[in-house]
């Protein structure tokens, strides 16, 4: 486990793996433990760095805001202090709207942007997601945290295939607080980036599953709208969670991005 400090908390990550850097991001209440299997995947070629949004996982949780322009601060401070100048980002649901966030305020630092499963515009998110931004809302399912488990589990064979995901998102919940859980949804929800994908420069990818209940898996749409050479792919198989649903497929799906040189500008 390694951590760094930054002027707005503590920041935990893990790395894996030797050569060039390559950052991911997680979704909205998960950690970086979603990305062990990826990580290993790619570590003969890449140094993958797993990151802990704040309010996440193991990162700090002493904060006023968890807003994406807070997470796009944290990747900012911590590519700086280990030394990364470039590197491509890939992020899943929040995590992919963070990078590309990230990747129109510093074009120059993003190498590749992978999204997967990700809003350009907040409100493709489902409607608990989007009510979830709303504090009586929020303080309600959180203080209620039997029920919040009790509908996961039960509508967990439509968010994916992986019959351990309820395990996973329960630690990874447990880890979270009141404002991290309310705050980041709800500027996720108010998040709106249709208007300026056209600004992206960098080769970019969308990985969208054809089933996902969490967020429209027509998203594909307007990130193609605004950048008509981004990669796309709609796994037929996969929900929210290509990752956990066709594991193979989308390890070889990213590595197959990642290896292909980038055109010299």
């Amino acid at each position: 486990m390694s951590s760094l400090t930054t002027d707005q908390g503590i920041v935990h990550y893990e790395v894996h793996g030797r050569g060039r850097p390559v950052i991911l991001l997680h979704g909205w209440l998960g950690s970086w433990g979603l990305w062990q299997d990826t990580m290993n995947f790619l570590s003969s070629r890449y140094r993958t760095y797993a990151l802990d949004f704040w309010g996440f996982g193991e990162s700090g949780k002493k904060r006023d805001t968890y807003d994406v322009v807070d997470f796009v601060s944290l990747v900012d401070q911590f590519m700086e202090q280990m030394g990364i100048m470039r590197a491509p980002l890939v992020g899943h649901s929040m995590g992919g709207t963070v990078t590309l966030s990230f990747a129109l305020r510093y074009p120059e630092r993003v190498e590749k942007a992978v999204v997967i499963g990700s809003p350009v515009n907040g409100m493709s998110l489902a409607l608990p997601l989007i009510l979830a931004g709303y504090r009586p809302i929020a303080y309600l399912v959180y203080n209620m945290p039997w029920a919040l488990m009790g509908g996961l589990r039960l509508f967990s064979p439509l968010i994916t295939r992986e019959p351990t995901w309820p395990e996973m998102i329960g630690a990874d919940i447990s880890e979270t607080t009141l404002e991290s859980f309310l705050l980041s949804i709800a500027s996720l929800r108010k998040t709106d980036l249709r208007e300026r994908v056209s600004e992206l420069k960098m080769p970019a990818m969308g990985i969208y599953g054809q089933k996902d209940v969490i967020v429209s898996p027509k998203q594909w749409k307007d990130l193609q709208a605004g950048k008509p050479d981004a990669r796309i792919e709609r796994p037929k198989q996969s929900g929210h969670f290509p990752m956990l649903d066709e594991p193979q497929w989308f390890m070889e799906t990213l590595a197959d991005f990642l290896n292909t040189e980038t055109p010299q500008t």
